[in-house]
């Protein structure tokens, strides 16, 4: 998180946040970058570090802190496995374009089928021949059936992805929407300035009213000429 308002002064001002995270936790660190809500008011993200896959690359720099605090809560709440899945599930995603789709498919990881040890279509086909158990193919067949163009098929049907961790396609459960944008639940609402101090230091005053009177003469120039006809 770094301070807008510096970073445009030419100064980078920023710390990183560990989600999820408290108001408190908040509050801390604005107070540490100068973003105060007086003469500071707002933030720009301008890193993400993260453990989960494919993960970083789709945040921008605005984000809702308070949104990414709940996207956190529930990847937080994940076993290994399921943490696995979800980022599975990302590269079968055709297109991802808000933190509130990541939140709903951290929830939604029941309507996805994830197969770690799948790692190519011939591994998919042979997969499927076991479990068919109809379908007893003689050792001495095998080397005569094409079971990547079988794999392939079959992800093809199903919709299926091979990604960098494992086989993953959807099951037919419906996708349920549990979070749609509006409302982030208030224990995820973390995002609030420091508190005021009882006084402010006469050189901060002095530093505020500066900075108003200079956005205010800057205002003046921009104002088009008025004429009385």
């Amino acid at each position: 998180m770094t301070n807008l308002g510096k970073y445009n002064e030419g100064e980078m001002c920023g710390e990183y946040l560990k989600l999820p995270a408290t108001k408190d936790d908040v509050k801390t660190l604005l107070s540490r970058i100068g973003v105060d809500g007086v003469l500071y008011e707002e933030i720009i993200i301008t890193d993400y570090e993260t453990d989960v896959g494919g993960l970083k690359q789709l945040f921008c720099e605005y984000e809702s802190i308070d949104e990414l605090n709940y996207l956190a809560a529930q990847l937080s709440d994940l076993d290994d496995r399921d943490l696995a899945k979800f980022e599975a599930a990302l590269e079968h995603a055709d297109h991802i374009s808000s933190v509130e789709f990541l939140i709903n498919l951290a929830q939604n990881l029941d309507c996805y089928e994830y197969y770690p040890d799948i790692m190519s279509y011939e591994d998919l086909g042979y997969y499927n021949a076991e479990q068919m158990e109809s379908l007893l193919i003689p050792e001495n067949l095998e080397y005569y059936i094409d079971f990547e163009s079988y794999g392939r098929d079959i992800a093809i049907n199903e919709d299926g992805v091979l990604t960098g961790i494992g086989y993953v396609c959807r099951n037919g459960e419906g996708f349920t929407e549990y979070y749609k944008g509006r409302h982030i639940p208030d224990e995820y609402r973390i995002f609030a300035f420091p508190d005021p101090p009882e006084r402010m230091p006469i050189k901060q005053q002095l530093e505020m009213y500066g900075r108003m009177a200079m956005a205010y003469t800057a205002a003046d120039r921009h104002v088009p000429a008025i004429e009385a006809r």
